[in-house]
């Protein structure tokens, strides 16, 4: 085995893995990047069909992002954020704002993807505390979304096998089915259903609203959970619900945002206008951490009090709005405007459709969803039954590493496999990709 390798080994404690399976499959070691490849330390290359977790938009080593960073590290690094700003900071939240569902005015910063949605739950709790709301302590999740790794956001994600270890420790928290189509928990068809799915919520509103202070969900993809993808009429419903009976909309767009479903945002496909947007990721375009929570004025003006009242908003991290990561996120939205990203995307994502479909032919395809340059082949045993594979057949261990054989990083939820390429795709690439993949699970 390679000398770095060992040391990896000897040193290193990787995230969702298990590093007893490293001892036969080690880390494959990553030397350098470009575009949507990857390099290993042989010069071999890997197609980043991941976007190396969901994050890289604009390609690997971006010259525009690249300056960006070094720019901004000749005048300022970091400084703390309480009682003091910084002009990257400032330019940021303004963009944001002007590219935003109409109504959400201000900002927040954080560091990541679950500190984001962490934040939107505080400040939805607090804002009900501190209009002397009392009773709206809860919160309402599908009961297979994810929103992060925080005792907070695990509290509101569907309990599985990344999280059940950690239950005992969650906040109790309302769950309802998640509009899952290939598998309806309503027992009914996509073309006929009338989005029965949003009848569990309807009903739980009706006789607990006075008890809930928001509902959380991702917009149109629910990632983690086998990238998921529902009716744009579910997530109207959903809004219309929360408007009604006067609970909080908090949209998770951590991994939806930034153009992977052909707008900028997902809930822009939806028309809604939620009380939270949480943000990170794409935000960079993969090349720092940064996490961001958008609100409205009505949910700021209620924090806005004397000290006296005790209304502030406590919460913060020692790297909120870091100006290093705050220029880079501010080079990445230059590039969607100055080089057409979405508009470039937009010419791929029919051919992307089209090339995921031919995938039902496959014996053990039970189901092809896609949305943007977001897709998922979902594998069955049967067909007919829908049966999945379980846990410990390890298929999508097999998909992974028969993959990386390919020249493929494929990183299978379970049984499901999925396409998440950075924006910056190109049409033979694209071709190539689908290529690859299908030859993959005809093999396997």
């Amino acid at each position: 085995m390679d000398k770095w390798l060992k040391k990896d080994l000897e040193f290193i404690w990787h995230p969702y893995t298990q590093m007893k399976d490293c001892r036969d499959f080690p880390p494959v070691l990553i030397e350098r990047a470009n575009g949507i490849k990857l390099y290993d330390d042989k010069g071999r290359f890997y197609y980043d069909t991941i976007s190396s977790w969901w994050c890289n938009v604009h390609g690997h080593n971006h010259p525009r992002i690249k300056e960006a960073i070094k720019r901004q590290m000749d005048s300022l690094e970091h400084v703390l954020f309480a009682g003091f700003t910084h002009k990257p900071a400032i330019l940021l939240a303004e963009r944001l704002i002007s590219i935003s569902p109409k109504g959400l005015t201000k900002v927040f910063f954080s560091d990541d993807g679950s500190t984001s949605v962490e934040v939107a739950l505080k400040m939805s709790f607090q804002y009900w505390q501190n209009n002397g709301i009392r009773a709206k302590t809860k919160f309402v999740s599908l009961d297979s979304g994810y929103h992060g790794d925080t005792f907070g956001t695990m509290s509101v994600s569907g309990v599985d096998l990344f999280n059940k270890v950690f239950s005992p420790l969650f906040f109790r928290s309302y769950k309802i089915p998640s509009p899952y189509c290939y598998r309806c928990p309503m027992g009914k068809k996509r073309d006929s259903c009338g989005i029965d799915c949003v009848e569990p919520l309807s009903e739980l509103l009706k006789g607990r609203s006075r008890e809930i202070a928001g509902i959380i969900l991702e917009p149109l993809v629910m990632a983690a959970a086998g990238m998921i993808i529902y009716p744009k009429e579910y997530l109207m419903k959903v809004a219309a619900l929360a408007r009604k009976h006067n609970v909080h909309l908090i949209v998770d767009e951590v991994a939806t945002g930034f153009g992977r479903t052909g707008k900028m945002f997902a809930c822009e496909i939806a028309g809604i206008k939620p009380d939270f947007m949480c943000l990170s990721k794409g935000i960079t375009s993969g090349y720092l951490p940064l996490g961001v929570t958008l609100t409205t004025d009505k949910v700021y003006k209620a924090f806005y009090a004397d000290y006296k009242e005790n209304k502030t908003f406590y919460h913060g991290h020692t790297y909120t709005a870091n100006p290093i990561c705050c220029s880079a996120a501010l080079a990445t939205l230059k590039i969607f405007e100055e080089e057409k990203t979405l508009e470039k995307a937009r010419k791929i994502m029919p051919l992307f459709a089209a090339g995921l479909e031919r995938f039902r032919q496959l014996p053990s395809v039970g189901d092809v969803r896609h949305i943007g340059l977001i897709g998922a082949i979902e594998l069955v045993k049967d067909k007919r039954t829908k049966k999945s594979f379980n846990f410990k057949e390890r298929i999508g261990l097999k998909i992974y590493r028969e993959g990386l054989k390919r020249n493929l990083i494929l990183r299978p939820l379970g049984s499901i496999i999925y396409l998440f390429p950075p924006l910056c795709v190109k049409k033979d690439e694209i071709e190539d990709i689908l290529n690859r993949t299908y030859a993959v699970i005809k093999d396997i």
